[in-house]
């Protein structure tokens, strides 16, 4: 059950020092136009304060809103929660964390833009508890104690390729959806690369593989990922996550939570490997600086070289402070989370394994087949 409140249209004609603040991360600051037919206008904003019921009317200690908006000819927003920076989104819905312990009073202000970038916004007030201990609760799993394809109730296979018939990174394989390339036994799942002629909607590749979307989006939380890597060179594999807004060509959420494509939508690589160093692995981040639209990104690399004979287990802690990627425990990497990164709204998880291309390399000609195996997939978050 959600608290909810409901907000109607009702335009501001002076900003002052808010407008200023918002201006400086590249916003048009126009007037509002309510003459014109096709401006902005009937602004509603609905605020969904995450499990709250008549026994917890102000949530369940997480903290966690929901804030869900609609406006005629709006094209773009802009939130701020209490005094943090103001985030622009494409998107019309935004989940925020508020981290002050006890039950307070939130401020949530709220902007839609159209076209010409004329504007309406909204000032809310709510009220929510965040408990002092927070308890982590599994929100998503997959043990792989079934036998056959991935389930589908938990996962999309991507098959389409968004480059002109190929992968990005100059991938030399086509994902498909057979078992060959993706199959669940004795426990584990096996995503297997195997050099065969495939041909798919008019394009050939030499290579099959398989890559799979996670049909859960989440905002924060603990990923843990129990994988064996592949041993061949040439074969590239990875746990990651895409914002949910990119809108990929093919992916399982299309346009649900907005279209701002990459690098802008932030991507979190918590474990790639090269094709020609099995003995290390790498984690990165990449993303669209969201004040000033620069791509950047960061990460590191770390000794293992025993990925391919062992299982280990690749993590993920994300919190509205800081981004930290660890294996078996052992932190790999930190990355602070501010507002400039787009860290602060909900990704999925993915999982492939690609042919060659920028990180993959060169393919030997020998190659016939190999796998990353994968014992478990677990997502927690703090209730």
């Amino acid at each position: 059950m959600v608290k909810k409140l409901f907000s109607t249209f009702c335009p501001m004609k002076s900003l002052v020092g808010i407008m200023l603040a918002f201006c400086s991360i590249s916003f048009s600051c126009s007037k509002e136009n309510d003459t014109k037919t096709n401006a902005v206008s009937d602004l509603q904003v609905t605020i969904n304060v995450v499990n709250a019921s008549d026994e917890q009317p102000n949530g369940d200690g997480s903290g966690r809103v929901e804030v869900s908006v609609t406006a005629k000819n709006a094209v773009r927003y802009a939130y701020r929660f209490d005094q943090e920076a103001v985030e622009a989104s494409e998107a019309p819905n935004r989940s925020h964390v508020f981290t002050q312990a006890g039950t307070n009073e939130h401020t949530i202000v709220v902007w839609a833009y159209d076209t010409e970038g004329n504007f309406v916004n909204k000032t809310e007030t709510v009220s929510v508890f965040r408990s002092a201990e927070t308890v982590a609760t599994l929100v998503f799993s997959d043990e792989f104690d079934y036998e056959g394809l991935p389930d589908s109730e938990k996962w999309h296979h991507q098959v389409i390729p968004p480059n002109n018939g190929s992968w990005f990174n100059n991938e030399e394989q086509h994902y498909t959806d057979r078992l060959v390339n993706s199959m669940v036994s004795n426990g584990t799942l096996k995503l297997t690369a195997k050099k065969e002629t495939y041909t798919y909607q008019g394009s050939t590749k030499a290579y099959t593989s398989a890559r799979l979307n996670a049909k859960f989006a989440f905002t924060y939380g603990r990923v843990e990922v129990r994988a064996k890597l592949p041993a061949s060179e040439g074969t590239w594999p990875a746990i990651w996550t895409l914002g949910a807004n990119i809108n990929e060509t093919g992916n399982f959420f299309g346009d649900q939570y907005g279209s701002v494509g990459w690098p802008n939508c932030g991507e979190i690589d918590i474990l790639e490997q090269k094709g020609e160093d099995k003995n290390r692995t790498i984690t990165h981040f990449h993303w669209g600086d969201k004040l000033t639209g620069e791509y950047v990104n960061s990460g590191n690399t770390w000794a293992l070289p025993d990925a391919s004979t062992e299982f280990h287990v690749y993590s993920l802690e994300w919190s509205v402070n800081s981004l930290k990627v660890f294996i078996d425990d052992t932190k790999i990497y930190e990355l602070a989370n501010t507002s400039n990164k787009p860290y602060n709204e909900p990704h999925y998880l993915l999982l492939n394994l690609a042919m060659g291309g920028s990180l993959g390399g060169t393919i030997p000609q020998n190659f016939t087949e190999d796998t990353v195996e994968i014992d478990y997939v677990r997502i927690y978050q703090n209730q």
